[in-house]
């Protein structure tokens, strides 16, 4: 059973696909907050469909924050959601945070370290190189307290070391205090089934066609560039080449679906080495009015 006090900060992490932001909206109606994304696709705007966004609907139940609030062709750092995040942390209603970017929630409550931003050129000469190209160049330090099979934090911990001549890790044992410790706040960490969440995967992305996804993507199009954050939204490369003739939206689809699970199976990972703190709760076998205890 987990308690929830109205007042005290919510933050809730899982994989994509797991019912994040239903569990967030669920607690927005019973006891009032405001939902913030912790999520590091969901800021940029232009992919509202692919990064499963909330609808018009969800936002009319509950008041939301920081979604699509990024341009789509604009870098943004965990830097940069920190200090997009801080003034809900000391508004008039209680945040509930959700995502699923570990880094986010790993930076909110146990600090970030203030490394200087990268330079354009540099980060341009960083895309033209491989992954192992990148590895190679990192210490075996580094290398043990990253995801070495996610590029963008690869690529990061390399800039890093070529900006300013120190490793990321060093940088990050120098971390100020966090913005919200993480004794302040109710953490919660959805653990669901593989199997179950596959085939919630599999339902979403045919959903996600259904409601536009294509027309979305055509409409990015003319100003795709693979460089950008935002192009990292999963089915976003994949339409794209289906509308460049490059492959049959059958292959698209499958392609992107498996993206996905590799995507969530990264998330389990993190959430099991760093949420062992957390609340840990399955709502694909759970009643949320059996989970959740309300306090007054």
């Amino acid at each position: 059973m987990i308690q929830i006090a109205p007042h005290a900060p919510v933050l809730i992490a899982g994989p994509t696909a797991s019912g994040k932001s239903a569990l967030a909206l669920h607690i927005a109606r019973t006891q009032g907050g405001v939902i913030v994304n912790a999520d590091a696709l969901q800021v940029f705007d232009g992919w509202r469909i692919l990064t499963a966004r909330p609808d018009d609907t969800d936002l009319d139940a509950a008041p939301h924050a920081l979604y699509g609030h990024v341009a789509f062709d604009q870098p943004y750092s965990t830097g940069h959601w920190l200090r997009d995040v801080t003034p809900f942390l000391t508004g008039h209603q209680r945040p509930i945070i959700v995502g699923g970017t570990g880094l986010n929630f790993h930076a909110l409550t146990q600090g970030l370290a203030e490394i200087p931003a990268t330079k354009p050129t540099l980060r341009e000469h960083g895309n033209t190189l491989s992954l192992n190209d990148l590895l190679l160049e990192l210490d075996d330090e580094t290398q043990a307290r990253i995801d070495i099979q996610n590029r963008m934090r690869v690529q990061r911990a390399w800039e890093v070391l070529k900006q300013t001549g120190r490793t990321i890790v060093a940088w990050q044992d120098d971390t100020p205090p966090p913005l919200l410790p993480a004794e302040n706040a109710v953490r919660i960490t959805l653990d669901v089934p593989v199997d179950w969440l596959n085939a919630r995967i599999e339902k979403r992305f045919d959903l996600m066609i259904e409601q536009g996804a294509i027309n979305e993507a055509q409409a990015m199009l003319p100003t795709w560039d693979a460089t950008h954050q935002s192009a990292k939204a999963i089915g976003a490369p994949e339409l794209i080449s289906h509308l460049k003739g490059e492959t049959s939206l059958a292959d698209a689809r499958k392609a992107a679906i498996i993206a996905s699970r590799q995507y969530a199976k990264r998330q389990r990972t993190w959430f099991r080495s760093k949420h062992k703190t957390w609340e840990h709760l399955d709502i694909s076998s759970t009643r949320l009015s059996t989970a959740l205890t309300f306090l007054p």
